[in-house]
């Protein structure tokens, strides 16, 4: 079965990806064997991260829509928060992408965060990993934006956009210096509000010297919502993606995501519902004594 589904996803067949991403999330018998054959992929990841409101969801209907246009095929996992009472995703299927839902060249897969700690899907390595087996001229993955998810994206793409507004000036001053280094493209959208000059003057001086990387930090002024900047933007991606190189960060994310698989792994067996009922069960249960049967 699971060949089989190898094979119709290389050969493009929509149907059968969505089958198999549901099985690998549900971690279906032989999904891990299925995982171990997959073969080596040149497929770029594009991830999409920044704060809430700063308008990831209508950049990424913009490039789909600019993709498109190019005659270019497109698969988009968008990352939703999830309810910590059932794990289901809040925002569910994004309005704002609808439109595309039966395109031809375009894949849409909303997964929830199931109440990863990090704002990412318990099982988003894999699941990328199968999309980079399908036929697609790109790979988008767009977070929530809070959390550890803007450092967690970085560990996974290829290029990592952090989108931010103008009127983030005084975040951006604050902003840590981890999401500093992950940046291979800022972009600067609603840039026709009012300060976007200074903003990005601004955001200029933060970037250098401070946070000199081998690669230049692109900055890219964009208005999503008229599809202004896009193709500039689309440029810069590929721009970027052409230079990447063995560098040492690269490798220092490959361990990210080993770690982060090696960690799962050791974690299967213990539940949240489970731990809900026996935590019931002794309400005056030692937090720390209780969880020390797992360590």
């Amino acid at each position: 079965m699971w060949q089989q589904l190898l094979q119709e996803i290389q050969e493009g067949n929509i149907k059968s990806l969505a089958r198999t991403i549901s099985l690998v999330e549900n971690e279906y018998e032989g999904f891990e064997q299925f995982l171990q054959t997959l073969p080596h992929s040149s497929n770029k990841i594009i991830g999409i991260t920044g704060p809430p409101g700063a308008g990831k969801s209508t950049l990424a209907d913009a490039l789909i829509e600019s993709i498109v246009e190019a005659g270019k095929s497109v698969a988009v996992l968008c990352i939703d928060p999830s309810s910590p009472f059932n794990l289901g995703a809040l925002l569910g299927d994004r309005i704002r992408m609808s439109e595309w839902y039966n395109h031809p060249n375009v894949f849409i897969r909303s997964l929830a965060t199931r109440g990863s700690l990090g704002g990412l899907h318990p099982k988003i390595i894999e699941i990328t990993d199968v999309l980079k087996s399908a036929r697609f001229d790109y790979i988008i993955i767009e977070t929530v934006g809070v959390g550890q998810s803007e450092i967690e994206i970085a560990g996974l793409a290829d290029t990592t956009i952090v989108v931010v507004v103008p009127e983030a000036g005084d975040e951006v001053q604050t902003m840590k210096a981890g999401l500093m280094e992950i940046a291979d493209i800022f972009v600067v959208n609603k840039a026709d509000r009012p300060d976007a000059d200074t903003f990005v003057k601004n955001l200029n001086l933060m970037l250098a010297p401070s946070f000199q990387q081998a690669n230049e930090v692109a900055i890219i002024k964009t208005i999503a919502s008229k599809r202004e900047g896009i193709q500039e933007l689309i440029n810069a991606i590929t721009k970027h993606q052409q230079h990447i190189q063995a560098y040492d960060k690269k490798y220092w994310l490959l361990a990210e995501k080993a770690y982060y698989l090696i960690q799962q792994k050791r974690m299967t067996g213990v539940d949240k519902k489970i731990l809900k009922q026996e935590l019931e069960k002794n309400k005056e249960a030692n937090l720390y004594k209780f969880i020390s049967k797992y360590l």
